[in-house]
């Protein structure tokens, strides 16, 4: 199982990417556990300057704006 960390306020892009998270483990057969982290400290401290941030399994591969969709699918897959 691969650990997800959307790291955002809990706006509505934070909501949306999410659900691609989601949406895109389904489709692919990945079992994910997906962590919000809103806390401002926090989200600093991993090193993520615009929301939302993304990182799987400990590693940040996304920050600011909503991820493409084939780029999602690799980073689940990797």
């Amino acid at each position: 199982m691969k650990t997800v960390k959307i790291y955002g306020p809990g706006c509505k892009r934070c909501d949306a990417t999410e659900t691609m998270v989601k949406v895109s483990a389904s489709r692919l057969g990945v079992e994910v556990e997906v962590v919000k982290v809103t806390d401002a400290k926090s989200i600093a401290m991993a090193g993520v300057i615009s929301t939302p941030g993304i990182s799987v399994d400990g590693k940040l591969v996304h920050a600011g704006g909503l991820p493409d969709a084939v780029k999602l699918d690799g980073w689940l897959q990797a």
